[in-house]
């Protein structure tokens, strides 16, 4: 009996092998001075737009790549495995970019998603705000009718890539007494008049990504802009992230896997006791569970990504929001668990700059806070095993 399995296929291994390659020879040895500088990794930006591995998501219909959503999660898993900031450049792009996949005029897309396909812009999500985290639909931010254009008045937080992408999928109040039903989305550009940035924020880790308030004061666009009906912008968001969490769980696979890989190959080599390290039965017992936890967590995100594919192929998927909640719940426990415990085994040197994993350690825990926190997603799964 032959039934089709979730497993990636043969293409997908290829594609794992080419974007690890370019990740082991061009990312990996810029990845600690991105952390260590705070600066976005331009190099690395450049190589993956040579490599067509920025937005690897985009359909052939945009001058994209056309890549399924689990080709999607092995380019971010192997990105990040090397380096965690420049793994948000195909993430973020697809997170700014799937309102429009999902719900954009067609002349929407052809505008904004072929420069991204191209390598000319990046595209970032703007739905978070001061007083608007898990509680997304508190958000402040207004846009108010002006004729035939919207004018937009408000701040958004926690930004990735705000500064460095050219443009923002931003969600705004259009009508106050309508709650959620009343929001709207918005693409803004970084040149539109009354745009501005904050400071970028001092963080503990994905230090190469900046991270940033964007700040709209009488921002004026054309009603051309929005991206589908009046009110729809909240629903849209929703739907994005039930999408997009499955590649945050990508990111934290890769961070992971990094770890891991260089957690093994210190044990092997580090000597105590007149033997490796790798002999003793305690850590091996510590690298048996990593393993194992990651490649659960794998195998959740792997499922989720085909469920997605096949959502945005035009297939109800009624289980999509939990297994994408699950994936990135799962991923990101597992990252942190993992980091921390390769840390541990390299003993005093996982905790210097000398070696990547106390960096891997810093970058994980981000990944159980963004795009909805580990908590949020409990809750979020527990609603739809109840419901």
């Amino acid at each position: 009996m032959s039934f089709p399995l979730y497993a990636p296929a043969e293409e997908h291994e290829m594609l794992r092998e080419t974007v690890r390659a370019l990740a082991d020879e061009k990312i990996a040895p810029r990845a600690a001075a991105a952390d260590e500088n705070e600066e976005f990794p331009w190099e690395v930006y450049k190589d993956l737009v040579a490599a067509d591995l920025q937005a690897v998501h985009i359909p052939e219909a945009y001058g994209g790549a056309g890549a399924d959503a689990l080709a999607t999660v092995i380019v971010i898993e192997e990105v990040a495995r090397a380096c965690a900031s420049s793994s948000l450049i195909p993430a973020v792009n697809k997170l700014g970019t799937m309102p429009l996949l999902l719900s954009a005029s067609e002349e929407l897309k052809q505008r904004y998603l072929r420069p991204v396909a191209a390598g000319e812009a990046m595209f970032s999500y703007a739905l978070s705000e001061p007083e608007a985290g898990s509680d997304a639909a508190a958000m402040k931010t207004r846009a108010e009718r002006d004729g035939d254009h919207y004018v937009l008045n408000g701040t958004k937080m926690w930004i990735t890539n705000a500064g460095v992408s050219e443009y923002y999928t931003v969600m705004a109040v259009a009508h106050p007494s309508a709650g959620a039903r009343g929001i709207s989305a918005f693409v803004v550009e970084k040149d539109d008049e009354g745009v501005s940035f904050g400071p970028k924020e001092k963080k503990l880790g994905i230090k190469g990504s900046p991270t940033r308030q964007v700040i709209l004061e009488n921002v004026r666009i054309p009603e051309s802009r929005m991206i589908g009906e009046p009110g729809t912008g909240f629903r849209t968001a929703l739907a994005t992230l039930d999408h997009t969490r499955i590649t945050i769980a990508a990111q934290a696979l890769g961070i992971a896997q990094g770890a891991l890989d260089h957690a093994i190959g210190y044990i092997k080599e580090r000597r105590q006791f007149g033997k490796p390290i790798a002999d003793f039965q305690g850590l091996q017992f510590m690298v048996a569970d990593m393993a194992m936890k990651l490649e659960a967590a794998r195998q959740l995100t792997y499922a989720a990504a085909a469920k997605s594919e096949l959502a945005m192929n035009g297939t109800r998927v009624k289980d999509l929001t939990f297994f994408s909640s699950a994936a990135k719940c799962a991923a990101s426990d597992a990252a942190m668990e993992i980091t921390t415990d390769a840390v541990q085994l390299l003993g005093g040197y996982g905790y210097t700059r000398d070696f990547p994993v106390e960096r891997m350690m810093r970058d994980a825990k981000i990944t159980q806070i963004y795009e909805g926190t580990n908590q949020i997603q409990r809750m979020v799964m527990a609603r739809q095993l109840l419901k």
